[in-house]
This record gives C-alpha cells, structure tokens and sequence, in this order.
C-alpha cells in the first residue's frame, strides 16, 4: 500500500516470509486476531474491509468463522498480497493506498486494521478515508501497539528512525483525539495481552462507530 511509502516496501516483502511461522503468529498476531474476532461479533459485519491484511490470516479467518457476505483485504505489499491470495483464493485482495482507499464512499459496515497503522505516514489521512468507505454507524476496529506516555511515544519513534523505518505509535489519548476529529465516536479502548508487548507499550484495540 503506498500509505506505507515512507517505509521501504522490500521490508514488508521479506517479513511475509516469516509472518505465518507459529511461533510469530502465536505470540504476536493471535491474540490481536481473537480480540478483533470477539468485536466483530458484537456487532453487525457482513462488508469487511482488512486494512493492512498481510498474508491474509484475519481476513481469512473472518470468512471462515462469520461468513460475512464480503471480505476485501487490501495491502501494499505484493510479497504480503501473493500469500494471502494462495491462502484463500475466494476473497478479494487489492493492492492499495490507506490514504486514498480504492473503494466507494459507505462501501463496508466495518473496516478492521491490525498491527498497520503505525506505518501510515499520514494517519489523519487514513482515518478520514477510514470514515468515507465506512457507511453510517459503520465501525472501525484498530488495533497496534499504543506507548502509555507521550515521552514513550517520542521515544520509540526515535528508535523505529534509528533503524530506518518510520513508525509512528501514538497513545491511546491521541489515537482518540484523532478518531473523533476524523468523525468517530470512539466506544472502547481495550488492551490485548500478549507475550511480546511490554508493559510501557500494550497492544490497544480502539473500538469506534462513524458518526452520521
């Protein structure tokens, strides 16, 4: 996706290779994947869109548990895209642009991102585009790695810089602020336990619905 230009697309092509290993899925993915499984079941999914689906293992599993009438998993990977394409040939993989999303406007009631967001270079950008294919009280559930402090934040973004990819991980309070200036309700904001988060770093699933 070239919302995720600023990072080297090479990157995210050689980690398809190791995304599906066990151990990776079991200590990192999984637990994300079951928090957003336990969402989608609260409340009306039948037109998903994966934003920054990977190898296509949540987007795959959604068919599979929930059978919802479309599930569209969009990435700017090929290397991501080429798997998840062998993984279930009947969903619909788009190669794509979180910041301009190639999908008409209340296309979807849901829009699920895992472990994506911080990529995107302009992530007021993806959620605006995030709130235009959505329809009304569509939902959005995000889900990343989310420092409890500011100074935390600042810190890891130096670090992701340092190893020349660039990251960016806001807060809880600033992903809310910016939900809602992009015109959603934010309902819940839930932490996901998982072997690889730390404590100054959880894993955060925001739960929010577009506002008519």
């Amino acid at each position: 996706m070239r919302s995720r230009s600023a990072a080297r697309p090479r990157f995210f092509d050689v980690w398809s290779r190791v995304y599906d290993e066990p151990f990776v899925q079991w200590a990192t993915y999984r637990p994300v994947q079951d928090a957003v499984m336990r969402a989608l079941r609260r409340g009306p999914s039948e037109r998903i869109l994966d934003l920054g689906c990977g190898t296509g293992q949540l987007a795959a599993r959604v068919r599979e548990d929930l059978a919802p009438t479309l599930v569209v998993g969009c990435d700017f990977s090929r290397g991501m895209l080429r798997r998840a394409s062998r993984r279930r040939r009947d969903l619909s993989w788009v190669r794509g642009d979180a910041q301009r999303l190639p999908f008409a406007s209340g296309h979807f009631d849901t829009v699920v991102s895992t472990e994506a967001f911080h990529w995107f270079p302009d992530q007021d950008a993806v959620l605006e585009e995030c709130h235009r294919v959505l329809a009304p009280r569509g939902r959005l559930l995000l889900a990343l790695m989310s420092p409890r402090t500011e100074g935390v934040a600042r810190a890891v973004q130096r670090g992701a810089r340092w190893l020349g990819e660039p990251a960016r991980w806001p807060t809880r309070v600033r992903l809310r602020r910016r939900a809602e200036a992009a015109g959603f309700r934010v309902d819940a904001q839930r932490v996901v336990f998982r072997l690889t988060t730390p404590l100054l770093l959880p894993c955060v699933l925001t739960v929010a619905t577009r506002r008519d």
